[in-house]
């Protein structure tokens, strides 16, 4: 099967990237094709589950149209400058067009050594496969701006870590995957040329409404800044640590792209890490926001001599749009925590009364996702619907809060069961649990037996429906089922 390629990231000049193509494995079997994707990208669903299918997402065979490369980048990671990354294990197969008119990269990720590899294999265990296409998908169906996954492989070949471990490959589909890092390599090169070209490609890509703008480097910097706020507030609300929020981690289309050593919270605490090598806590749950912010002052470093001939005057442009991104976040975290809990209007003291929640949450270690939870079935109760009350309920010491929510919630002139149907809409009931995420691996690993992936898969596909038969997707883990720290597989 010919696919609908159009690569126009491959037209861009060759030191943008390196032409390969991928490394056989010895003998490839599929794991899961991701219908209702490959349907909206104009893939044959069945071609991609058989045979020839496997053979291309393993990278065994490229398909007539694709043009595979490995993109350069550099990046601030851990805050410590490298100037040379780039796709050290994944390869750009091509782009194709959407049913909604607009272009998806489709990437394979552990499809083998590149330039970029820095003395890596090039390989993706099968456990860091499974977790990126649980977590990806079950980001998307939470309605969070991210990477997807199209399909995935395992290879019969061993990849080596701390031990032998089966090897998989991942089929990535993203808006694009221009990174912070992109611009950055050719900035640390002065590149200027490069950059405008960049810039000019990213405009056209993922903001064509500036592509007549005066100053495209500052149109494409306000944007940028505006959907990392929505996103970062997005992670916020769900719970979600990304781990690693290096800058070659970020996606100037605003997407989640990288689920390495990512993770979503049980108990609430704002100090969370789950990533293994995250020794200091750099990205922290509470540190998100402000490591977003910073990342994104890099990114305005890069575009300094795009913006202004004058210095000081691109200083100025840069500092002043970077400097929206407090109030920016904020308010897509107010509006969100506002949706969560069933408060339309906007009240003077609804901050304080989110801070207290967190609080009460932290000191009781109550979990992130049912406490929201708990308190939609508070809200315009349907007698015959189902409830969390049977598998969670809120600690006594929520009860003064509590009194404080409802008086505030009396002043909402919207109707108890609008306000229900929006919270049920903003708490979701299932994520990808750690414990449920391992047992997913643990089971594709070790026995090789993805019925346990296939099931976690389908019951995140609808996070905000509660099914009592469901509930053990539901449930915070038991002591002995606690994820304390998660790898990146690299």
């Amino acid at each position: 099967m010919q696919l609908p390629f159009d690569n126009s990231y491959a037209r861009l000049p060759e030191r943008f990237f390196t032409r390969l193509v991928p490394e056989p494995v010895s003998a490839p079997g599929p794991i899961r094709v991701n219908r209702p994707l490959a349907e909206f990208l104009g893939i044959d669903a069945d071609w991609l589950a058989s045979s020839d299918g496997t053979e291309v997402i393993a990278g065994n065979r490229v398909p007539e149209g694709a043009d595979p490369i490995a993109t350069v980048y550099a990046g601030h990671q851990f805050g410590s400058w490298n100037p040379q990354l780039g796709d050290g294990r994944a390869l750009l197969l091509g782009e194709v067009i959407g049913a909604d008119g607009k272009r998806y990269d489709i990437q394979l990720k552990g499809s083998g050594r590149t330039p970029y590899s820095r003395m890596g294999d090039g390989r993706a265990p099968l456990g860091p496969v499974i977790r990126e296409y649980v977590v990806s998908e079950a980001m998307f169906a939470l309605g969070i701006p991210t990477t997807r996954s199209l399909a995935a492989v395992t290879t019969g070949d061993e990849v080596y870590r701390e031990g032998a471990l089966p090897g998989g490959v991942l089929a990535r589909v993203a808006s694009s995957h221009i990174r912070f890092g992109t611009f950055q390599f050719f900035s640390s090169r002065q590149d200027h040329e490069a950059l405008q070209l960049l810039v000019d490609h990213s405009i056209e890509r993922h903001y064509p409404e500036s592509a007549d703008s005066d100053n495209r480097a500052l149109a494409l910097l306000q944007h940028v800044v505006a959907q990392q706020a929505a996103l970062v507030a997005r992670w916020q609300l769900v719970g979600f640590i990304h781990g690693v929020m290096n800058t070659d981690n970020m996606l100037i289309s605003g997407e989640t792209i990288d689920y390495g050593p990512c993770a979503f919270m049980d108990d609430f605490n704002a100090e969370t890490v789950y990533s293994s090598i995250d020794h200091g806590g750099r990205y922290a749950y509470q540190n998100q926001p402000g490591i977003a912010h910073w990342n994104l002052a890099c990114f305005a470093q890069t575009l300094l001599p795009l913006l202004d001939s004058d210095d000081n005057a691109a200083v100025e442009l840069a500092q002043s749009t970077i400097d929206r991104f407090p109030e920016l976040f904020l308010d897509a975290h107010q509006v969100g925590m506002g949706q969560k809990l069933g408060l339309t209007l906007a009240g003077d003291e609804d901050e304080a009364l989110v801070q207290d929640l967190l609080s009460v949450m932290s000191q009781t270690g109550s979990d992130f996702t049912l406490t929201f939870r708990a308190l939609t079935d508070r809200v315009g109760n349907d007698p015959g619907a189902s409830t969390v009350a049977d598998i969670f309920q809120l600690s006594e010491l929520f009860n003064p809060w509590l009194e404080r929510w409802e008086k505030r919630a009396a002043r909402e002139t919207e109707f108890p069961g609008n306000r229900r149907e929006s919270m049920l809409r903003a708490n979701p009931v299932f994520i990808p649990r750690n414990h449920l995420v391992e047992e997913a691996i643990r089971a594709a690993e070790d026995d090789g037996d993805f019925s346990v992936f296939e099931r976690l898969v389908e019951r995140l596909a609808k996070p905000f429906d509660f099914d009592p038969a469901d509930a053990r997707y539901a449930l915070p883990p038991a002591p002995e089922q606690i994820v304390h720290q998660t790898f990146c597989g690299t």
